[in-house]
């Protein structure tokens, strides 16, 4: 029995219409990362039942264009689809809090968030049209837009309920064959979200939930059967389902992450700063990819800079990630944990000195004290931290800060803290990302219109207005030529 009387369910797949029992790994259980005891065992999928669902996808395509029928229906299921999750918002906020370590405060307002974005998504599948007349002189050509076919949909452990539901209802409202296949490390909360998919009646083979570890998520994305890929995760990873979904030009959007840079200023606010800075590094335990990393500071705000966060870290309450008053909760797994170990041990190496003020629980699980590791050579501190440590670094310019910031970028997000906005945000326009914060680190999109491709080794595809249900789709003209065309 879990600690505060918790267990999760033994995850099951849904597999052809249907749920069936998955194939354990050994007398290998998934832990509570507060206290280490076993939740659930852990479990994969074998290979006969990769390829039955892979069959079943493959035989539910269907790629006609939708006319306004079949989408009104499946806007419908959707939006059954969110209020099933409305119903389920306490069961899901819980078991992202067992699963990825973050306390229950801000998994509850993710859980709340959740049927807000599946009914975007059915609002997007309404205000699109599937099939366009195009301009042509009167002659009849129309432009469709056309699921691509089955995808494979792969999510980390990271936000192990919103990624799984917000990828998947995207791929459905396209109209694509779903197989998700969530993170071995938090699958509890993806199976509620698919329950809840399952429930509202999505037609045979819509969509299929696989579990498994990297084996099974690479026997879906090397399969010439699926078409789209979509995946949130690490470098590694991403690199070998590139090269897999080269050898047939699979659909690819990759969500990397990297070691986002932060620049400061000389005219920045402290307070202001160290804020923005503690925000990023904390929310979801700094487990996040679009946190912030690498802090490039003038020299002279580097001790004011490392007064402010050292203080601040160490009011904070580290606790059970299932207590209401826990800020910070303990690391999501164990071979995390143990990355990040490293990682501070390698900032050391490079010659920082690692301050960690906060007072640790004594419940036995993978907690660290949010960290701020200072003075090391910023040309070598390169690797993503991804957790509750940033390094930072004193500069002597502004082309200083962005000529580091750029030599190994992230690619995905970073910020700009200064009190002059004009400026910060001329400067953010120079950094290589496909998003700059200016006084702030917050997660929600900056604006309603946001759109933010992921650049260099962040991955492959953004995110912006109707990208998350584009990528799913492809093109397609069909029309009546003419001999009267020029060439």
């Amino acid at each position: 029995m879990a600690s505060h009387d918790i267990t999760l369910p033994q995850p099951v797949n849904y597999i052809a219409d249907e749920w069936s029992e998955c194939a354990t790994l050994g007398d290998t259980w998934n832990l509570d990362p507060n206290t280490l005891e076993p939740v659930h065992r852990t479990v994969t999928t074998t290979p006969a039942d990769l390829e039955r669902a892979l069959r079943h996808a493959e035989r539910s395509y269907d790629g006609r264009p939708w006319d306004d029928e079949a989408r009104q229906q499946r806007a419908e299921v959707l939006d059954k689809v969110a209020t099933l999750l409305e119903g389920r918002a306490e069961e899901i906020a819980r078991a992202d809090a067992l699963t990825s370590g973050t306390p229950i405060g801000f998994t509850r307002t993710v859980a709340g968030f959740l049927p807000y974005r599946i009914r975007a998504a059915a609002a997007d599948l309404l205000a699109t049209p599937r099939v366009t007349a195009l301009a042509a002189g009167g002659r009849d050509v129309r432009l469709h837009k056309v699921a691509w076919g089955p995808a494979a949909i792969l999510t980390p452990w990271n936000g192990p309920s919103f990624i799984p539901a917000a990828k998947v209802v995207s791929a459905i409202a396209a109209g694509c064959p779903v197989i998700l296949k969530p993170s071995e490390h938090a699958p509890a909360s993806a199976q509620i979200v698919a329950e809840c998919f399952v429930e509202a009646g999505l037609p045979s083979g819509a969509f299929q939930l696989l579990h498994g570890t990297g084996d099974v998520g690479a026997g879906l994305t090397s399969d010439p059967r699926i078409k789209v890929v979509s995946f949130t995760g690490g470098p590694g990873a991403g690199r070998a389902i590139a090269r897999a979904g080269a050898e047939d030009f699979k659909v690819l959007q990759l969500e990397l992450g990297g070691n986002n840079p932060v620049i400061v200023l000389e005219d920045a606010d402290v307070d202001v700063t160290a804020n923005g800075i503690l925000e990023g590094m904390t929310k979801i335990n700094g487990q996040w990819c679009e946190g912030p990393g690498k802090v490039l500071a003038p020299r002279a705000m580097v001790e004011p800079l490392v007064e402010a966060l050292t203080e601040r870290i160490s009011k904070l309450v580290v606790g059970h990630s299932l207590d209401e008053a826990s800020q910070v909760g303990p690391m999501s797994n164990q071979p995390h944990f143990a990355t990040l170990q490293s990682r501070i041990e390698g900032l050391w190496e490079l010659g920082a000195t690692i301050h960690r003020p906060a007072q640790l629980p004594d419940l036995g699980g993978l907690f660290m004290s949010p960290a701020v590791a200072v003075g090391a050579d910023p040309e070598k501190a390169t690797a993503e931290l991804f957790g509750p440590l940033v390094s930072l670094h004193a500069v002597d310019s502004e082309d200083e800060a962005l000529r580091i910031a750029n030599a190994n970028p992230s690619g995905l997000d970073a910020y700009v803290f200064g009190s002059d906005t004009d400026r910060a945000i001329d400067v953010g326009a120079r950094i290589i990302a496909g998003e700059v914060r200016v006084n702030g680190a917050k997660v929600a999109d900056l604006g309603d219109d946001s759109a933010q491709s992921f650049w260099g080794p962040s991955g492959i595809g953004g995110h912006g207005p109707n990208e998350s249900v584009r990528v799913f789709c492809g093109d397609r003209v069909v029309g009546v030529d003419s001999p009267e065309l020029p060439l």
